[in-house]
C-alpha cells in the first residue's frame, strides 16, 4: 500500500477510554486496504465532546444531536492533486455509550466507526438498501480481518 498519513486531534476534556493514535492509523488503513485503494491517502480525525459533536452535526447535517462519526469527503478544486480523502470527527461519549448499549467492546466500536467513516470518505453510502448492504459487508469483512466480529450481529 502507498504511504497513508492519519492525523489524530483529541479535542476531548478527557482522553480516557479513546484509542491512541496508532490504533486509528491501523484502522484506516484496514478500510483502505479493504476498499483496494492503492494511492497514498491523507486523513485527519478529530476526537470531540458531546457539545462539538452536536454542533457540528446540527451545521452540517441539519440533525441536533450528537452522532458517532460525522465524514467531511476532501472538496478539492480541479487540477489540485493531493492525497488527502477528507477529515472525520468521532464523538468519544457516542461511541463509549453506543458500545456499552450494544454489549460491544468500546475499541471494537471505535475500529466500526473510524473503518464506516473512512469508506464513506472513498464514496460509499448506505442511503438505500442495496447501498447499505454493500457498505456493511465491506466493514465486516474488513474488521474480521482485524479480528473484531460483526458489528451488525447482536451482542450474546
Amino acid at each position: 500500500m502507498s504511504q497513508v498519513d492519519v492525523a489524530v486531534g483529541y479535542a476531548t476534556a478527557s482522553r480516557k477510554g479513546v484509542p491512541a493514535s496508532a490504533s486509528f492509523r491501523r484502522w484506516v488503513e484496514a478500510a483502505l486496504k479493504g476498499a483496494r485503494r492503492r494511492k497514498g491517502t491523507e486523513v485527519a480525525i478529530r476526537i470531540v465532546d458531546a457539545d462539538e459533536g452536536q454542533a457540528l452535526n446540527l451545521q452540517y447535517r441539519g440533525r441536533d444531536y450528537a452522532t458517532n462519526v460525522l465524514s467531511f469527503p476532501a472538496d478539492l478544486p480541479p487540477g489540485v492533486n493531493l492525497p488527502l480523502i477528507g477529515d472525520l470527527v468521532i464523538c468519544a461519549p457516542v461511541v463509549a455509550r453506543e458500545a456499552a448499549e450494544q454489549g460491544k467492546k468500546a475499541a471494537h466500536h471505535w475500529a466500526h466507526m473510524t473503518v464506516h467513516g473512512t469508506l464513506h470518505l472513498l464514496g460509499y453510502d448506505h442511503l438505500d438498501d442495496a447501498e447499505a448492504e454493500a457498505m456493511e459487508a465491506l466493514e465486516t469483512r474488513i474488521l474480521a480481518g482485524l479480528g473484531i466480529p460483526d458489528p451488525y450481529e447482536a451482542a450474546p
